[in-house]
C-alpha cells in the first residue's frame, strides 16, 4: 500500500515513464477501475504530475492523505505551490533533467535567428537563388552583448556556452547570484538597453508574467533579437508580434507560446523569426535523466530521506532566480 504512485497525466501526449512502471504501482484516474480509485485514492501519499497537469486545491481536495507531488517538469507554473506550502505538501521538479538541453537550444535558437540558417535554408529549396540571386546578408554571433533573464541553472549554462562565442554576459534575477561575476541589472528593462540579445530563461510565475513587456523590447531595439526557451506568458506575445511585423525589434527564436500549440498567425511569414514546438529540453538522453531523478525521489520519499530535487516552499522568492 505504501509504494503505490498516484500517476496524474491530463496531458493530451501518451507520456510514460518505462523505467518507473518497472519500480512502482500506480494508480492512474484514467485507467483504473473506479472501484480500485475509490477505495484508494483517499490512502496515496505521493503524486506523479506528468507534464503541466494543473494541481490546485480542487486537485488535492480530491487526496486527503497526499504528502508529496513529485513533478516532472523544470517549471512549477501549473502546481499551486502556495496551496501546496498550507498544506504541507512537498514539491519537486525535474531538477537539472533538461538543463543543458535547453542551453543548447537556446543558443541554437540564437544562432539561427541571427543568421536566417532556416530562412537561407527554404530560400534554396524554394530554387529561389538562381532565380533572385543572393539572399540578403545575416548577422554575426561572435561579439554579441547578451543579457540572460533568469540566472537560474539553464541561464548558467547558457552563459557558459556563449563565453565561447566571444559574447559578453549580462543578467537579470531577483537578487545578484553568488560567484558570478557578469553585470547584474536589478531592472529587465534595463538589462534589455543594454544588449543585443535577451534570452528569456526565468520561471513562469505571477510576478514575471509578462515581464518583457512593450517597455523592454522597445529598450532592445530595431536590431535586438529576443530568445526564449521559458514560458510563452513570460513575454507579451501580441505586443511582441505587433513589434517584430513594423520592424521595432529585430528578430526572435521562440521555443514558447502563450497559447501553445497555437502560434500567431503573423509570424509565420516573418524570415527573422525561428519558430520551435516547445522541445528545446526533450532528447531521449534527458528524458532517461529525468526518470532517475523522479525515480530518486519516489524512493527517497518512500525511505524518509532527502529529495533529490526538493522545492523550498517556505520562502517562494525561489521562482524568480
Amino acid at each position: 500500500m505504501a509504494s503505490i504512485v498516484l500517476y496524474l497525466n491530463n496531458s493530451a501526449k501518451d507520456i510514460t515513464f518505462p523505467l518507473l512502471e518497472d519500480r512502482f504501482q500506480f494508480l492512474n484516474p484514467n485507467t483504473s477501475s473506479d472501484s480500485l480509485f475509490s477505495s484508494l485514492a483517499g490512502t496515496v501519499r505521493i503524486l506523479l504530475c506528468v507534464a503541466n497537469s494543473p494541481v490546485n486545491s480542487e486537485t488535492l481536495d480530491k487526496y486527503p492523505s497526499l504528502e508529496c507531488v513529485v513533478g516532472s517538469t523544470t517549471g512549477l507554473n501549473h502546481i499551486d505551490l502556495a496551496e501546496c506550502r498550507r498544506r504541507g505538501i512537498r514539491v519537486t521538479n525535474a531538477g537539472d533533467a533538461f538543463a543543458d538541453d535547453a542551453a543548447d537550444y537556446a543558443v541554437g535558437l540564437l544562432i539561427e535567428t541571427l543568421r536566417r540558417i532556416s530562412a537561407a535554408d527554404r530560400f534554396v529549396r524554394a530554387g529561389s537563388w538562381a532565380v533572385k540571386g543572393q539572399f540578403p546578408l545575416s548577422y554575426k554571433v561572435w561579439g554579441k552583448r547578451v543579457g540572460i533573464a533568469g540566472m537560474g541553472s539553464i541561464g548558467r549554462r547558457i552563459s557558459k556556452r556563449l563565453q565561447a562565442f566571444g559574447c559578453s554576459i549580462a543578467y537579470n534575477s531577483r537578487k545578484p547570484k553568488a560567484n558570478i561575476s557578469f553585470p547584474f541589472y536589478a531592472s529587465v528593462q534595463e538589462l534589455a538597453s543594454n544588449v543585443d540579445i535577451l534570452v528569456v530563461c526565468c520561471a513562469l510565475t505571477n510576478e514575471t508574467r509578462h515581464i518583457i513587456n512593450r517597455d523592454v523590447m522597445k529598450a532592445l531595439g530595431k536590431e535586438g533579437i529576443i530568445v526564449n526557451i521559458g514560458r510563452g506568458s513570460l513575454i507579451d506575445e501580441k505586443e511582441m508580434v505587433k513589434l517584430l511585423v513594423k520592424g521595432e525589434i529585430g528578430g526572435a527564436g521562440l521555443d514558447v507560446f502563450e497559447n501553445e500549440p497555437v502560434v500567431p498567425r503573423e509570424l509565420h511569414a516573418l524570415d527573422n523569426v525561428v519558430l520551435s514546438p516547445h522541445r528545446g529540453g526533450a532528447v531521449p538522453e534527458s528524458l532517461l535523466r529525468l526518470q532517475e531523478i523522479m525515480i530518486a525521489n519516489i524512493e527517497a520519499f518512500f525511505a524518509n530521506k532527502p529529495l533529490l530535487s526538493e522545492i523550498e516552499l517556505e520562502s517562494l522568492s525561489w521562482i524568480l532566480s
